[in-house]
């Protein structure tokens, strides 16, 4: 009798899933523990392991279906197989080739997707020449269409008209996270009353305690010195001054909180998702590195995990890493307050009545005006330039 190959839990709150890429075809042969196919929630990209030792025999749902929590997505005969050589192995891992196209097998990072391949056949784009983003460093059909935009290349056998070149279309369904982050950005603006306040930090005495330290930071606890381990600390010291900011509105009452849940936004190939730094005010400046690091790296291979989204007090946002100047961030529903860090530019300021260059930070705080007044906002967002420019403040909590 054949093993069931069901939908795991994945995370609260989720009852539904989408199938992403089946690694493993009818008749392949699998081993315990072995990827059989990932799929996708409204939140991260997740990999599901074969229980036993074994056959694929029926795969019950196609990339692109929904499925839902304990449904059976595929059936698994038990018993032993030989064991799979590389060339094998990478062979398992991709669709059968159209008659048209011969699908490449593995790209410079990692295997190609069955849609990328299909999709790198039609675009002529040599996927086997692609670094993957996905998992593993799998080619993912948006890595075919990147390259494919950058090469301006047309479906194969598209001869369109010289007039009409570059005003193609593509139409291209969104990804369960891109639709979740659509739908929580509207409900954040439809159910708040977004305000955003502005500021400027002089990044002077960051960027010098990193400089005087970083060797010798690097050299004790393995991690780089960056800087937004300094913004954690000053947000967590602005948050205990104005309570408001980490607290949310549920139902007719304000829920304030004595903990400090801080969401770090991260980019993905896939959009951008926000992992939680639980109890960050018990963190030290390398263990908040350290768990940043390793969101970020974790994030390029969509393994950050539902669990280590949900919840979140209070959300940082950095856009600067992109070169954004200034910008307005959306609150995260159901926080209060986000806070939004730009681009480091050398600019003219004046101190103590002459005009000197300094480096130079915009700062944004979006707030919720139903809980936070305008007072708070801006005292809030004065506090953390403070911290900013004096981090000594933070150490003495002063």
């Amino acid at each position: 009798m054949a093993t069931e190959l069901k939908i795991p839990a994945v995370g609260e709150s989720i009852t539904e899933v989408f199938i992403g890429s089946w690694l493993k075809q009818e008749g392949d042969p699998v081993r315990t523990d072995e990827i059989v196919v990932e799929i996708e929630t409204d939140k991260a990209t997740m990999e599901i392991p074969s229980p036993v030792t074994g056959r694929v025999v029926k795969l019950l749902k196609q990339p692109g279906d929904s499925a839902t929590i304990d449904e059976v997505i595929a059936h698994i005969e038990e018993g032993e197989v030989e064991d799979a050589g590389p060339a094998q192995a990478d062979s398992q891992a991709a669709e059968p080739a159209a008659p048209a196209a011969e699908a490449p097998a593995a790209g410079a990072g990692g295997h190609v997707m069955p849609a990328a391949a299909k999709l790198a056949a039609e675009t002529g784009v040599d996927a086997a020449s692609l670094t993957g983003s996905g998992p593993g460093g799998r080619v993912l059909k948006e890595d075919v269409q990147q390259a494919a935009s950058q090469a301006g290349a047309a479906p194969a056998g598209a001869a369109a008209p010289a007039a009409a070149a570059g005003r193609q279309e593509e139409t291209v369904r969104m990804s369960p996270l891109r639709r979740t982050i659509a739908a929580r950005l509207v409900e954040s603006q439809q159910t708040a009353a977004i305000l955003t306040t502005f500021n400027e930090a002089d990044m002077s005495a960051v960027m010098n305690l990193r400089s005087e330290y970083r060797d010798s930071f690097e050299k004790k606890h393995g991690v780089r010195l960056g800087f937004m381990s300094f913004f954690v600390k000053a947000a967590i010291d602005a948050l205990q001054q104005y309570p408001e900011l980490n607290a949310e509105v549920r139902d007719d009452s304000i829920v304030y909180r004595n903990y400090y849940d801080i969401g770090v936004a991260v980019s993905t190939p896939k959009g951008l998702v926000v992992p939680v730094l639980r109890n960050a005010e018990l963190l030290s400046f390398a263990e908040v590195e350290k768990a940043i690091g390793d969101f970020g790296e974790r994030a390029q291979n969509n393994r950050i995990t539902p669990d280590e989204m949900q919840g979140g007090t209070f959300t940082i946002s950095n856009g600067g890493v992109f070169g954004s100047l200034l910008s307005t961030p959306i609150i995260n529903p159901p926080q209060s307050g986000v806070l939004g860090m730009h681009t480091i530019q050398q600019r003219p300021v004046a101190v103590n009545g002459e005009v000197v260059i300094r480096p130079m930070m915009y700062l944004a705080l979006s707030y919720d005006h139903r809980i936070v007044d305008g007072r708070e906002a801006v005292s809030f967002l004065k506090r953390i330039k403070e911290a900013i420019e004096n981090p000594t403040r933070i150490l003495l909590e002063v």
